[in-house]
């Protein structure tokens, strides 16, 4: 079963064991939505969640102190994908589209998505040519017109 990450844990937040979060599900509410997560190899109860500073603050019923919140920094939050909701057309998960191949517009093999990354101005691709020299393109209809079975790169994009 795959798992999808939905949260990376940035550090210890107060002293009463909250860790701050970078979201990579569009809201903090919709990770109430989920009761448990596998953070780190261990299943924690999400107790409260709140915004906070273009991420989130969270509360987990397993952690009560800053130095156990403290020792989640670099873990992420992962579900299962078949806990979380259908998706709309045009919407995918990260999980999705890495490993999948690469073509240019005219169908030529480019490589693979090798991760996805969002450095605060949206998400990018990270694609690995054959040569195993990396580049990335934005994730958006201009570089990316087309997922299918495929993810084709508008040709302007591709280095």
């Amino acid at each position: 079963m795959t798992n999808i990450t939905l949260a990376a844990i940035t550090g210890a937040h107060g002293i009463k064991g909250e860790v701050r979060l970078k979201l990579f599900a569009e809201t903090p509410d919709s990770l109430m939505r989920q009761k448990t997560f596998e953070v780190g190899g261990r299943t924690l109860t999400l107790a409260a969640i709140r915004a906070d500073k273009g991420g989130a603050v969270a509360r987990f019923a397993e952690v009560s102190d800053r130095t156990t919140a403290e020792a989640l920094r670099g873990n992420t939050l992962n579900v299962p994908r078949d806990t979380l909701p259908p998706l709309e057309p045009g919407e995918y998960y990260h999980a999705d589209l890495i490993g999948m191949d690469v073509v240019s517009s005219d169908g030529a093999a480019i490589g693979k998505v090798i991760a996805v990354e969002n450095f605060g101005a949206g998400d990018i691709l990270e694609i690995e040519k054959p040569d195993r020299k990396t580049f990335m393109v934005p994730f958006n209809p201009q570089a990316v017109p087309d997922v299918g079975a495929v993810i084709v790169v508008a040709a302007a994009f591709i280095a």
